[in-house]
């Protein structure tokens, strides 16, 4: 990602002092092996341009002179306004999710949902599976996701299992590998589902507002998504 953006900063220098349509244009034409660039939008403070390129929100000044990858923190509310806007760029409605295709597991009430895509092989998944043990009262939805090599066969063999729900806690929390087993299983419609709502790595979380993280979180920031406090 940071050879893109030092192809981004490059493109953009050179078209100084263009609009929307032109830093689109050129950031199309130049480097169209990045995908589809979503949006060139003005925002409302600074005279920053905002850029969206895959999952990545990024900022460029008035004249295209310069990409900014970070947040934007308003000083007086201590508002990161970023957050807030990743939050209505990337919104997806929990409702539409196939969730049948997921690994459903209930914790106490399981009033509030949380559906992630999640690898076996993944550490980082790991990490938040000890986390969410800290967690009750949700509903979470496991849509495995095995794009790290080799993860294909425990997939398989935790969708196929008779109870997936304690043959994914086993693998997860404490590293017990389930027995071979063979069933047809949704991984290829999950995939497909990742790559609708660009999910490139694991974990990535969606909250039951709709709101999508990317990465890790401890249990007291997914608390706070809960309850409608990230950020503030």
């Amino acid at each position: 990602m940071k050879k893109l953006f030092a192809l981004l900063f490059f493109a953009l220098l050179s078209s100084a002092h263009a609009g929307e349509s032109e830093i689109r244009q050129s950031l199309q034409s130049r480097f169209s092996n990045i995908g589809k660039l979503e949006h060139v939008v003005k925002t409302p403070y600074a005279g920053l341009y905002e850029i969206v390129v895959g999952d990545q929100l990024l900022y460029t000044d008035a004249q295209g002179q310069y990409v900014f990858d970070g947040n934007i923190i308003e000083a007086k509310s201590r508002r990161d306004l970023s957050e807030e806007r990743r939050r209505q760029l990337f919104a997806i409605e929990f409702d539409k999710l196939p969730l049948e295709l997921a690994v459903k597991k209930v914790k106490g009430n399981g009033k509030r949902r949380l559906a992630f895509f999640s690898d076996p092989k993944c550490g980082f998944c790991k990490r938040l599976e000890k986390e969410l043990v800290k967690v009750n009262d949700v509903t979470l939805y496991i849509f495995l996701y095995p794009i790290f090599q080799g993860s294909d066969e425990l997939v398989r063999n935790v969708y196929c299992a008779k109870d997936p729900v304690k043959a994914w806690d086993d693998l997860m929390l404490n590293d017990i590998a389930p027995a071979r087993a063979v069933c047809n299983t949704p991984t290829e419609k999950v995939l497909a589902l990742g790559k609708k709502h660009r999910v490139t790595g694991t974990p990535n979380l969606i909250f039951g507002d709709g709101t999508q993280v990317p990465g890790y979180l401890p249990a007291e920031e997914l608390e706070k998504h809960f309850n409608g406090t990230a950020g503030k």
